[in-house]
């Protein structure tokens, strides 16, 4: 017998071929002016970022960037991107790309609406002051973290990995293009694994890199 659950997604996942391409008319429909782009570097080097970046503009939407940080975003990286993120005057945010991008997304949510140390927001529901709308935009199939209000980010000084969640940090949307992820996957070099219940795997060559093309 299955036991008695509440289940409650609060991101509106939007997922076929092109669906990034719903970004700017969502950002419009929520009234955003000035979005922060927060991707890694290979996401940015992909072009993915400037294709967001020109979707938003469409709508009147500005953005910010911010890609410094690495494949295990922590605490000093946080701090960078929320600098970067009061000082441009943001109402928004945008993560593209894997868990690291989603997740330092989700950390400098905190952070900028909060202020003080990202170890303050280790556990649950501890974020302080007015968390800004986001929308998440993952590239690979095994992450995710669009589907959830945790960010796995790392205490620079400790090197301890910090699970810090908050309902308010949960994307407003999730966007998966599936085309998109099978693109990005060669673009990058990168080898997507995900549980063969989930997906199919089938390997793939293109441009000499090894890739694998997942289909959900």
């Amino acid at each position: 017998m299955l036991s008695s659950f509440d289940f409650h997604l609060g991101t509106r996942i939007v997922f076929g071929d092109g669906a990034l391409r719903e970004l700017g008319n969502l950002a419009a429909e929520m009234r955003w002016r000035h979005a922060l782009l927060v991707a890694d570097p290979g996401i940015a080097a992909a072009g993915y970022v400037d294709e967001a970046a020109d979707l938003l503009r469409e709508v009147g939407v500005s953005g910010t960037r911010f890609h410094d940080f690495d494949a295990n975003p922590d605490s000093r990286m946080v701090d960078a991107g929320s600098r970067v993120a009061s000082a441009a005057g943001i109402d928004s945010i945008v993560a593209l790309g894997g868990g690291s991008s989603l997740d330092c997304a989700k950390g400098i949510n905190l952070v900028l609406a909060g202020g003080g140390p990202m170890r303050d927001y280790r556990g649950y529901g501890k974020a302080r002051g007015i968390l800004l709308p986001s929308i998440g935009i993952p590239t690979t199939a095994g992450t995710g973290s669009e589907a959830q209000s945790y960010a796995i980010i790392s205490d620079a000084e400790t090197h301890a990995k910090m699970a810090c969640g908050d309902p308010g940090i949960a994307f407003r949307a999730a966007r998966r293009d599936g085309c998109r992820r099978i693109r990005c996957t060669v673009a990058c070099g990168r080898v997507v694994r995900h549980a063969e219940t989930d997906a199919d795997l089938r390997p793939v060559r293109a441009r000499g890199l090894a890739a694998a093309v997942v289909t959900l």
